[in-house]
């Protein structure tokens, strides 16, 4: 089921999803409109006159217009999106050409105009003339002019939203927003004591009750996009087995590479193969369902980018520090899921590769620290946000990571800032943390 969900989830995020539903939906609304009109006898007087037409060339008029319209701006508005993309992939980065991808408007829009131009053509098909019969769809008709209409509102709307969302802050912001309610959902939890089964758990004795191991490799070359960890955890405690996952999402497999160990007691199955394969998904590219640390690349890839020379932009790397510092402080407050999961007997079942503080505080700050050398502003920023960090951390653990940090942003300074009162306030902040 949650596999089902997975790709349910990637369907809606896919740019043609959107459209193509609306322009499938606009066909069988204008048959539906125009079989009302063939059950309504619409009055030409008074201010309906205004509202309906009454001759048959004034409607094919009107929705040849409206048609004619349609899809010229639709393709106005695929070429606008095209160079927004364009411009997102040049100066933040192209894997945030998902991101633009995703923004339900651009999708909604496209689908509009399009569905607009077929809603016409459909309608216009059934007006029909002649000496004994005249069949003029009116309501259809003044349909497709509240359509248009709100088409035109659409046009606007959209071209605000394409300003907006090419702007370096307002992608920033949307990144965070999006790591945010991320954070909330994989880290649910406070910190707090670990359960006695966790504390109590002895890998290599475990291990050492089975008598049969499985290598289990991959199936091919790609992105380790989705574990059904819940399907796992169920099919091992019914072959009364262990699993032991070498991998997280996020990781690039290559093909026959060993992507975890079954434990189990008895022959061989081949079907055991088939059946863990098929809980791992793997892709030609990373995804944000499973790999939080992905997320968090995003936005170290606009700070690198606005590092190199050519950019040259170090607010913009300052403010995806500000924001990776928030999404840190709020880490180092949460307890990281186990590796270890337990059925409902506390027999451990799976082993899994977990993300820790360290390794994300890692993904969020090594890049960002080495491409910063010589941007005094910078360096000094990525102090003060470990300083703001620490601030939120209770765990010994946590707090020597962000030690470790301090230290190697310190070295980069001593190594990088010429001039002498910059060092010099770097060293003061760094007293927060460093002791020389």
């Amino acid at each position: 089921m949650k596999k089902i969900q997975f790709f349910w989830n990637e369907l809606k995020a896919s740019f043609w999803f959107i459209p193509v539903l609306i322009i499938t939906l606009s066909v069988p609304m204008a048959i539906g409109f125009v079989y009302l009109d063939g059950l309504t006898s619409i009055s030409q007087d008074g201010l309906q006159r205004l509202f309906f037409v009454s001759s048959a060339d004034s409607a094919r008029s009107i929705l040849s217009t409206i048609s004619g319209a349609m899809i010229g701006v639709a393709g106005t508005v695929f070429s606008v999106t095209l160079v927004a993309l364009t411009l997102a992939s040049s100066q933040l980065g192209p894997r945030l050409i998902k991101n633009f991808m995703y923004i339900r408007l651009n999708q909604v829009v496209l689908g509009a105009y399009v569905s607009t131009y077929l809603y016409c053509l459909v309608v216009l098909n059934a007006i029909k003339e002649s000496e004994g019969f005249t069949f003029i769809p009116s309501i259809s008709i003044f349909l497709a002019i509240i359509i248009a209409v709100v088409n035109i509102i659409l046009l606007i709307v959209f071209i605000h939203q394409i300003a907006i969302s090419i702007q370096a802050d307002k992608v920033i912001s949307d990144i965070h927003v999006f790591i945010t309610s991320q954070v909330k959902t994989l880290f649910p939890d406070k910190l707090g004591e670990e359960s006695a089964a966790e504390n109590g758990v002895r890998v290599a004795k475990v291990k050492s009750q089975y008598d049969t191991i499985i290598s289990v490799k991959s199936p091919k070359s790609g992105y380790l996009q989705y574990i059904d960890r819940d399907a796992l955890l169920s099919m091992m405690t019914a072959d009364n087995s262990l699993f032991d996952l070498k991998v997280k999402p996020g990781d690039y497999l290559v093909e026959n590479i060993e992507i975890g160990k079954i434990y189990r007691s008895g022959k061989k199955n081949e079907n055991d193969f088939a059946k863990v394969r098929s809980q791992f998904i793997i892709g030609t590219t990373r995804t944000s369902q499973q790999d939080f640390e992905f997320s968090i690349h995003q936005m170290v890839e606009i700070a690198a980018r606005a590092l190199s020379p050519g950019v040259n932009d170090p607010y913009t790397a300052i403010a995806c520090i500000d924001n990776l510092t928030a999404t840190m402080s709020y880490l180092a407050q949460v307890k990281f899921p186990s590796a270890f999961q337990f059925d409902s007997e506390e027999d451990l079942r799976v082993i899994a590769v977990t993300l820790s503080f360290e390794g994300v505080l890692d993904a969020a700050f090594n890049q960002i620290r080495q491409f910063s050398a010589g941007s005094t502003a910078v360096i000094i920023r990525l102090m003060e946000a470990l300083i703001t960090i620490s601030q939120f951390t209770k765990s010994t653990r946590n707090r020597n990571a962000i030690i470790r940090h301090a230290r190697m942003v310190l070295n980069l300074g001593k190594a990088s800032i010429s001039e002498e009162n910059d060092l010099k306030d770097l060293m003061e902040r760094s007293k927060k943390l460093v002791s020389e």
